[in-house]
Formats: C-alpha cells, sequence, structure tokens
C-alpha cells in the first residue's frame, strides 16, 4: 500500500518511525499516518486494487525459460529440449540473481511515472523479470525477447528514467538497472541497418561521441530518421527542417572533435569490454553442476 505518499511493504515498516516521518496536523493535534491503495492500478474499493493489468504485463514478456527457437513454440518443443540438464557457470547464473529477488509486491509499478503517462508500458517489474531471461543462457529465445522488448515505447525505451523503482523497491532488485542492461543488449545485438529509430538513435549517438566526442549535428539525424539513406521518407521529412537550419545558420558546414575525444573512446570501450566480459562465460558450463 501507499504509506505517507510512497509505495511499501506494511509489514515491514514501523509505525514510530512513519509517525516521526509522515504528515503532521496542526500543533494542537496528533501526528498521522496516511495509507492508501497502491498507484496505477484500478482500486476496487479502499486499499484494494484490480492486479490483473500488473499480471497481464507480466504474462507478456513469457516470463519463463524457453528451450525453443521461437517463444510460441516453447510448449511444444519443451518434452524434447528437456532430456538433460542445462548447466550455467556459477558467474553466469549470477548474472540473475538480484532480478530473481523480486517478490511482485507491486510497489515499483505503483511508483511508476511512465506508466502514468504511457498506459502501453510494460512496467518496471515485468522487464526487471525480461532482464533475467535475456541474460539467461537455459533460455534459446533471445532475439524474440529483444525484438519485443525494444520494438517500441510498450518496451524499454519506454522508460523514464525517473529512479522511482529503485528507491521502493523493498528487494533491492533496482528495476531500472535491469532495464538498462536490456537496452545495453539489444544495442549490441542489433545492428543499424536493421535497428528501428530508437535504437538507431542511440547506437547513432554513441558511435559519434565515440569518433569525435561529441555528436556531429550534420549527420545524425541522416542516419537516425533517414537511416544511413535506406529510409526514403525519412529524409524527405528532413528537407523542410535542413533548409530552414541552413538559412539561419544552425547547420554546421564543418565537424572538429572535442577536446579529450580520445579519453572519450577509451571509456566507451572500457565500458563496452566490461559489458562483454560480464555476459561472456568464463568455463564451460557443462563443467559445474
Amino acid at each position: 500500500m501507499r504509506i505517507n505518499g510512497r509505495s511499501r511493504l506494511a509489514c515491514k515498516e514501523n509505525v514510530g518511525q512513519m509517525l516521526a516521518q509522515g504528515p503532521s496536523g496542526p500543533p494542537t493535534t496528533e501526528p498521522t499516518i496516511t495509507i492508501g491503495p497502491l498507484g496505477n492500478l484500478p482500486v476496487i474499493k479502499d486499499l484494494v486494487v484490480d492486479l490483473q493489468p500488473f499480471w497481464d504485463r507480466l504474462e507478456a514478456i513469457h516470463p519463463a525459460v524457453s528451450r525453443s527457437h521461437q517463444l510460441e513454440a516453447a510448449d511444444a518443443s519443451w518434452p524434447a529440449a528437456a532430456q538433460g540438464e542445462t548447466r550455467q557457470t556459477p558467474d553466469r547464473r549470477a548474472l540473475l540473481e538480484q532480478a530473481g529477488n523480486c517478490i511482485a509486491c507491486g510497489a515499483c509499478y505503483s511508483e511508476c511515472n511512465a506508466l502514468m503517462v504511457n498506459p502501453q508500458f510494460l512496467g518496471p517489474q515485468a522487464l526487471a523479470k525480461a532482464q533475467r531471461l535475456v541474460d539467461d543462457t537455459r533460455d534459446q529465445a533471445q532475439a524474440d525477447r529483444l525484438a519485443q522488448l525494444g520494438a517500441d515505447n510498450r518496451g524499454v525505451w519506454g522508460c523514464t528514467r525517473c529512479m522511482a523503482c529503485n528507491e521502493v523497491c523493498p528487494m533491492e532488485v533496482a528495476p531500472l538497472d535491469r532495464i538498462s542492461q536490456i537496452k545495453s543488449a539489444i544495442l549490441a545485438n542489433t545492428s543499424p541497418a536493421e535497428a528501428d529509430r530508437p535504437v538507431r538513435h542511440r547506437q547513432t549517438l554513441v558511435e559519434m561521441v565515440r569518433a569525435g566526442g561529441w555528436v556531429d549535428e550534420r549527420q545524425f539525424a541522416l542516419r537516425v530518421v533517414g537511416n544511413g539513406g535506406r529510409d526514403w521518407q525519412g529524409l524527405a521529412s528532413l528537407g523542410a527542417l535542413g533548409l530552414r537550419m541552413l538559412v539561419r545558420g544552425k547547420l554546421p558546414l564543418s565537424f572538429e572533435r572535442s577536446a579529450g575525444t580520445a579519453e572519450v573512446r577509451s571509456l566507451i570501450d572500457a565500458v563496452r569490454a566490461a559489458e562483454t566480459s560480464a555476459r561472456t562465460p568464463i568455463a564451460d558450463p557443462s563443467s559445474h553442476p
């Protein structure tokens, strides 16, 4: 429930602390604690909310390990695929632990600002669960999952990075961090030519900053909106804007690298190397029970 305006587990909160922190009335009255139903969910009565939208979003990300190459065929292929153990290294298993701590309490969902403005957003809890499956070496539907999670603003790109989910999670799952891991996986596994515009925007931004320390405004829109010349409708939509920018002197005719470009490039490469190392098994999974 919401206690003093914040989604919390009532069983873990101390009444004395809530009285000390909570809203107080006029000086002549006793301190009070305010309680209310979870947010972003239909209220049935008093503190009771309809959790069906919460569970629908969890179901939408296919929250079980798939041993098939397509999510839709998972049930049919399971008997044949399950004829032996699928083992993992301790390092790979460790990638799943934080998301696995989720108890589906709904606190992050209740506080999610993205859901308030985008009712189609999958929400932090479902996406944190999805990260666990994306990084699970037993799952054979990673490509399908990444395509679903990165397709539009219903998935990870709909997150506003407000940090509210991390702040209220009682199990330290840090849903925002899990969403960021999915974004990294999408960017690493999608070629610019095949990427949709949100993914291409992020890929182009990183590559340009890596190359020159900041964004080359002459090329950015052409690569993102025009898809490097492949999207003629996108290119056409840039014509009027580009002409106005040129006439008003807002379109740079040359590009100069920023100071410290080499340092920026080394930082980006170091982050990429660390992410690759974290996702690469150190030893043969079959050698571990």
